[in-house]
């Protein structure tokens, strides 16, 4: 049986299980966990419904990871998986519009997102397995992000430095303390329902738990669809000539969201197995490329436009209700705490999916079945 409870053991004989394996981070964390000889076995599940998720399988299969096809809403497809000292639970439906955009079911978001973390803390009950749930910036309360007095120099919107701000927020982005009450959308609510019964299986059940908040996530080969990964889905439309506008706040494109590549979790991930059992460290933590890693649709796409062909992008008045002008994320308590700070500058990120698009010219077509 696994014990991650005894901690401090670092990846000798360490058993890793990657939920979404096949996902643009799922894959990414097996593959540089792999690489990097973070664990001595890495392998994980996929239900392969996402398009582009077939290519990853058999991309991890040829260098050796396990990928077992099977749905985390079924508990039953957890009873022949190894047990496991961590688990990385990266999967999920990221969209803020899921459920209810009128092409998404509500129920599936929510068995997809909440009932499949039910069963995998019970796997984790059963084997003694670390749990390590990825969230996300969607868990914070709309309405005080919504009405943020903002300023919008250089074509990117900023909070403007005059208002009283809520508690957790500043102009270095939103803590770990901000708000947590609904409206979140029916995606955060499904993560931040997720984050409690973590912790709560945790201290019930004697596992470790830790929750990682993270921002946008980007790099080369994350699939196309601009509610999962907006600077992917902007850098590929832009090249293929896709159709693209700019929603909400005007039409100008100066909202504003940071940029993480998922690699750069490795590091903070590696620590966090690490830790003792019953350490008296932060349990949830933000992860984000932070103000200095971030860029609004405009300032992408003039950055497009030096790569490319420039073009122009025509703007909407439509306001959707969950959009918010400025999402940056203070990642200080994660510096502080694990002496984590994100290594690849967004410049890079974008750089390595321009590679990437010039390499797969269809890569929308693929990644959109």
């Amino acid at each position: 049986m696994a014990n991650p409870a005894a901690g401090g053991s670092g990846s000798v004989g360490l058993k890793l299980f990657i939920t979404g394996i096949c996902g643009f981070v799922g894959s990414t964390l097996a593959r540089v966990c792999t690489a990097a000889n973070v664990a001595a076995e890495v392998f994980g599940i996929d239900n392969l419904s996402r398009p582009g998720g077939e290519a990853n399988r058999r991309i991890l299969q040829r260098e050796g990871i396990r990928v077992i096809h099977g749905d985390l809403r079924n508990s039953s497809d957890l009873e022949g998986v190894p047990a496991a000292d961590w688990v990385i639970d990266a999967a999920a439906n990221p969209s803020v519009l899921a459920g209810v955009d009128g092409k998404t079911s509500s129920r599936q978001l929510v068995e997809h997102n909440l009932l499949g973390t039910v069963n995998l803390l019970e796997y984790c009950r059963r084997a003694r397995a670390g749990f390590v749930l990825l969230s996300t910036s969607r868990v914070y309360s709309i309405p005080p992000l919504a009405t943020l007095q903002v300023e919008s120099p250089n074509d990117a919107f900023v909070p403007a430095a005059d208002q009283a701000f809520p508690a957790g927020l500043s102009p270095a982005g939103v803590r770990e303390e901000f708000s947590t009450a609904p409206p979140v959308s029916l995606y955060g609510s499904t993560k931040v329902t997720s984050e409690h019964l973590a912790l709560e299986y945790g201290a019930a059940f004697d596992f470790p738990v830790f929750i990682n908040r993270c921002g946008v996530l980007a790099g080369a080969g994350q699939f196309g669809h601009p509610a999962q990964g907006i600077f992917a889905y902007w850098i590929h439309s832009f090249r293929e000539q896709a159709p693209l506008r700019y929603i909400g706040f005007g039409g100008h494109g100066h909202q504003v969201r940071d940029c993480l590549h998922p690699r750069d979790l490795v590091p903070l991930l590696k620590r966090q197995f690490a830790e003792p059992l019953h350490t008296d460290k932060p349990r949830t933590v933000n992860v984000s490329g932070g103000g200095e890693n971030s860029l609004s649709l405009a300032q992408l796409t003039r950055w497009c436009g030096s790569r490319f062909a420039p073009r122009r992008i025509e703007g909407s008045g439509e306001q959707r209700p969950f959009d918010i002008p400025w999402m940056v994320l203070d990642s200080s308590l994660a510096r502080r705490t694990w002496d984590w700070t994100p290594a690849t500058p967004i410049g890079a990120v974008l750089e390595e999916i321009r590679e990437f698009a010039l390499e797969h010219p269809d890569w929308l077509a693929l990644s959109r079945g």
